[in-house]
Order: C-alpha cells, then structure tokens, then sequence
C-alpha cells in the first residue's frame, strides 16, 4: 500500500538559517569514508533485486492470514541467520484474515460480455448464485446523493478518474457503505489506477457502522467502469451479474519479522528500517513491498558484511497485515512499549523501490535539519533530497510515541500503473534503482545510529 506522503515545501537553505544544528550533524562528512563504502558494496551488484525477485517467485503473494505468508516468513528468517543477523526472530501479531474466493462479473445487457474485476479487501461475498442487477453510473458521493431512491436495488458504480492517491481511494474505502445507504444491492468503483491495460486493482474497502447493510464491493478496469459509463449516457439499459466468494474469517496469527545488527555502544537506543512483508493476493508483492523488505535488509547486511557496526543497534523489521489492517505496526509498538523511548529513528519504504530522490520526513525543524545535513553523502546516487512529509503507514504507530519517522522518496510514475494488481511483479523494478535505494537505507540507518547525538523527539 502506498504512502500517504504530501510533500509541503520547506527549502534546506531557510531551515539552515532559522534552526540551530548541533556540530556533530554540521560535520556529516566525517562519515562519508563508511558511507561511500556503504555505497559502493549497495551499487556493486543486483543482489537485492535478486533477492526480491527469489522471494516473490518462490512463494507469490503473501495476503494475511496465507499460507504462502508464513512460508516466505520462514524464508526470510532463515536467510536472515543464513546472513549473519542477530537476533533473528518472528514476533507475534494477529492479524484479518479475508479470502477472495471465487469471482466473476458479467455485463448481461446490452449485450455479454465478461469484465475485467476483483473484489476489494474486506468486502463481503454475494449470494450463491450472485446478484444480477440493473447499474447505475455516478461520479461522485454527491452524484449517488442526488440519485436518493433511483439506487434501490440497483448496483452503483462509481466511475471516478484518478487524479491523487488520497483523493480518488476514499471511493474504494467507502463506496459499499454509501451505496448501501441508497438501498443499492452491490457497488463498483472504478479502479484506483493512473494507468490501466485492463487490469483491475483490488485494495482495502470499509464499512461504515452506522450502516446496517454491508453489500459486496468489487472494482472494475479503467476500461470496462468507462464502457458501463458511456452505455448509460446513450440511454442504454445496463445490467451486471456479479458473484463474489469472498469471506471474512476470525483472526489468525502471524508474526513481524525482525533482526538487527547491535549497536557496538548503546544496543538498546534502535534505528529502525523496513518495509511490509505482506501483500495482496494479486501478483507477487513486489513492489509493494517486498522491495522495501529486503531493501532495508540488504542495508543491514551490509553493515555487517562491511565490518560497520554503528553506536546503536540498526534493526531492520518486515511489517505483516499492512494492506489489510496495519497490526503489524500496532503490535511492533505495543510489543516494544517499555523501550519505545529508545526507538532514535524509523524509515519505512512502501512506495516501490524505484529511483529514489531522498527522503520524506516527518518531526521538528531540527530534526529535518540534521537530516539535511546527511543527504549530501547520497548526491553520488542522486538521492539527495530531504522533504517534509507525512508517515508511513507501518511508522506511524511509532510517530505518534515522538519517534522522528521518514519514508524513501522516490519516482512513483508508474506506481499506480502496477499498485494491487497482477502486474506486480520483480520485473517491474530496475536492479540498479532498487541498489540507490538500499544505499539510502544504509546511509541514513548507518549515520543516524553512530552519529553521538540523537535527533530530537517528534513531539
């Protein structure tokens, strides 16, 4: 799942002249001997992209609740041993555990034609033999308001353009539910997608519990939401067949992956950096986010593989249930409360491991300063920016105790080209990005952990 990243605009050159940095940050060029090994050993192979590309092709998605997610837990707390981490170990969570089961959607009328779908995350299924329904088309939650009792019985599609991430998902989060409360049978969103070669893309849903009625949601390709559209703007009579298995069953439990690489002076104060090692159950979970796992891991093995243990421990975590429930990150922090205190950073990657441009942080002025001040180590790879932004889902639990959180920056062109959809998969990634940006891992996680201050709290 993306980021909910905005960037503000604040300039590093005011933030220089308005906020006071302590020395040791000033002299960031101090570290850059390590740092440029760092680099190096980040940009001398396609270890990492191989890596993702071992993972997702062994054991697919990995949906909470899966089999195939424990399994490629396993995988990667064995070779997590394999390389030489410490601390190795699987923390427990539980976690939603939804099943898709069987699905189709049928245009009936005008004429038949099967559609391009998949159900969203969380949706309840249809009857047994589906629900065969006159559609009505809207674009908007004011459009389906204006509609009043024209929506019984009817299924809703939303057909709304993507045009922000934010902006246009709050359909999917919330189309059932505002359906629903028109007296509709079922609803369809338009995929959230910036690109479409009839590909559908699935996501999280919601409902409302302030609604009684919960009807089956699924989203449509780009292509087929516009077919469905233009057919009713010519006054033609449109009917769909839709059938959903879908299930929601109890919680299960599944485990956060985590290992690290000690801090050779104070191991109790933490860097954290990771990603979340679970998925969709569509494609591989490549880009979102095996890549941010292994990415942070490879920066950790480095390290160690370089013989640059830092002051503080740098402890790379795997998130569980991200895409359907974030209790991988409410549990990492309830699981750490006595030593949240001790967390000096956290940097999540959930944007796909594309070029990357710097980072996006979130905590006081100070802190972005000293942050600035690292960046110039990474203007070799082109990664040299540091923005303000908002957290990451997985970091944000951690945020909210005072933890300075960033997120990789990096070109989201096509992002929402492959986001919840089959295409995402490791060919989608360039091995040479995905190294920038185990580089920026090992840099920020490197400096921020043997640097002698730490940064300021975020509150």
């Amino acid at each position: 799942m993306p980021a909910r990243i905005h960037l503000l605009a604040a300039a590093a050159a005011v933030v220089f002249t308005l906020v006071p940095v302590p020395a040791v940050a000033q002299s960031a060029g101090a570290y850059r001997a390590a740092t440029d090994r760092l680099i190096d050993a980040a940009m001398r192979d396609s270890a990492a992209w191989k890596r993702i590309a071992e993972l997702t092709d062994t054991f697919g998605h990995r949906l909470s609740g899966s089999l195939a997610l424990e399994h490629a837990i396993d995988w990667t707390l064995a070779r997590m041993r394999e390389d030489g981490l410490e601390n190795v170990r699987g923390e427990r969570v539980m976690v939603r555990h939804w099943e898709r089961g069987t699905e189709s959607a049928e245009l009936v009328t005008p004429r038949r034609k099967p559609l391009a779908m998949l159900g969203l995350g969380g949706s309840v299924g249809t009857p047994a033999g589906g629900i065969t329904a006159p559609v009505v088309v809207v674009t908007s939650f004011d459009d389906l308001a204006r509609l009043g009792t024209a929506a019984k019985g009817k299924i809703v599609l939303f057909d709304v353009p993507f045009t922000e991430y934010e902006a246009t998902r709050v359909y999917r989060t919330g189309a059932a539910s505002a359906a629903a409360k028109q007296g509709a049978v079922a609803a369809l969103i338009r995929s959230v997608a910036s690109f479409s070669i009839n590909s559908p893309h699935t996501g999280s849903m919601r409902y409302d519990s302030t609604v009684a009625a919960r009807i089956p949601v699924a989203a449509l390709a780009v292509e087929d939401a516009m077919l469905l559209h233009r057919m009713q703007d010519r006054g033609q009579p449109v009917t769909v067949k839709l059938v959903m298995g879908a299930r929601n069953l109890p919680n299960v439990p599944s485990r956060n992956v985590v290992a690290e690489l000690r801090g050779r002076e104070k191991p109790d104060e933490v860097v954290v950096i990771g990603g979340h090692i679970d998925s969709w159950d569509v494609g591989q979970g490549a880009m979102d986010d095996a890549g941010g796992v292994v990415a942070a891991w490879e920066a950790v093995r480095l390290m160690k593989a370089l013989g640059l243990r830092p002051r503080r421990t740098v402890r790379v975590v795997g998130w569980t249930n991200e895409e359907n429930g974030a209790d991988g990150a409410k549990t990492y922090r309830a699981t750490h409360a006595s030593d949240i205190d001790k967390h000096a950073f956290a940097i999540e990657s959930d944007n796909g491991v594309f070029h990357p441009y710097g980072i996006t942080a979130v905590g006081s002025d100070s802190t972005l300063a000293m942050l600035r001040r690292i960046a110039p180590l990474l203007t070799r790879v082109g990664a040299d920016s540091v923005s303000r932004g908002e957290s990451e889902t997985d970091v944000e639990p951690l945020l909210a105790a005072g933890v300075p959180v960033a997120g990789l920056n990096v070109d989201r062109t096509r992002y929402f080209w492959y986001h919840h959809t089959n295409a995402d998969t490791p060919d989608k990634l360039d091995p040479r990005d995905v190294a920038r940006c185990v580089a920026v891992f090992a840099v920020y996680a490197y400096v921020v952990a043997e640097m002698p201050e730490v940064l300021p709290r975020a509150r």
